[in-house]
């Protein structure tokens, strides 16, 4: 069952005993129907520590026993997983971010890390790549550095740059705009302002969705973007089912949809 946290004072400590906060990297598989070996797309080193903590900060409590067995299958873990210390980040965090957005209120996650302040070293992991990072939990990173808790980012894959540099775009330019507006029209305008930007500019868009709109983003993408723009689109990266394309619109009109429904995606456009 997920902790609850503990208060903690609001001034950083100078206490030279503190843990540390690791930002622990999972598989990029959280929902495909095939699971890519650990050991092939995370380093030992990443593996040795994710299996010497026993306090964690994560999306999902579940998600996350079941990625420690995962990494006990090849490192043996401190304590058993059930009695690791997991604590869930709000949901109100997953809804509107941890920054303040959408009028919401920045999210104080100073006392989620009342176990650093301890002495305890607490692992950051989200459900898929590296947390902070198109995902929830940059505000526990902003708090431990607030707390003077020491910030360490472990190796591992992160969807968005493996898309970017697979895609033949501009890596020296690019931004990563979260995910577009679901409505027809409002999505259809952000579509038309984002490609402004890349053909303006060169600089990259990189989007994501939710992989059960995967097939209707990509038709809408087909449909409002110019016909020389280029699109690609990187689904199931690290699997050996991975799809990776990147080809100008009027190609992709001529042929089949390659996304589906059910395997997460990142999606380019650019020049």
């Amino acid at each position: 069952m997920s902790q609850s946290p503990a208060p903690v004072a609001s001034t950083p400590s100078t206490n030279a005993a503190l843990g540390r906060l690791y930002l622990v990297p999972a598989p990029l598989d959280f929902g495909c129907d095939a699971q890519a070996p650990l050991q092939e797309v995370l380093p030992q080193s990443t593996i040795l520590q994710a299996a010497r903590l026993n306090h964690w900060i994560c999306e999902n409590a579940k998600s996350t026993r079941a990625y420690l067995k995962r990494v006990d299958a090849l490192e043996p873990l401190a304590v058993p997983v059930q009695a690791q210390q997991i604590t869930e980040l709000p949901r109100e965090v997953h809804k509107k971010g941890d920054h303040g957005d959408k009028g919401a209120p920045v999210f104080d996650a100073r006392p989620l890390l009342s176990a650093a302040l301890q002495g305890h070293d607490i692992g950051l992991v989200s459900e898929a790549g590296m947390p902070a990072v198109a995902d929830p939990g940059s505000s526990i990173v902003r708090a431990a550095h607030d707390l003077g808790i020491a910030v360490v980012p472990l190796v591992g894959p992160v969807s968005l740059l493996l898309a970017l540099a697979a895609s033949g775009m501009n890596g020296q330019n690019f931004a990563f705009v979260g995910y577009l507006p679901q409505s027809g029209p409002e999505r259809a305008q952000r579509m038309k302002e984002l490609e402004s930007i890349a053909l303006k500019t060169g600089q990259t868009q990189v989007f994501i969705e939710t992989p059960y709109r995967n097939a209707a983003l990509w038709q809408a993408l087909t449909q409002t973007l110019q016909t020389n723009t280029r699109l690609a689109m990187a689904a199931g990266l690290t699997l050996e089912t991975s799809q990776i394309h990147s080809q100008p619109v009027k190609q992709w009109r001529q042929k089949t949809a390659p996304v589906d429904n059910r395997t997460p995606t990142v999606f380019l456009i650019g020049r």
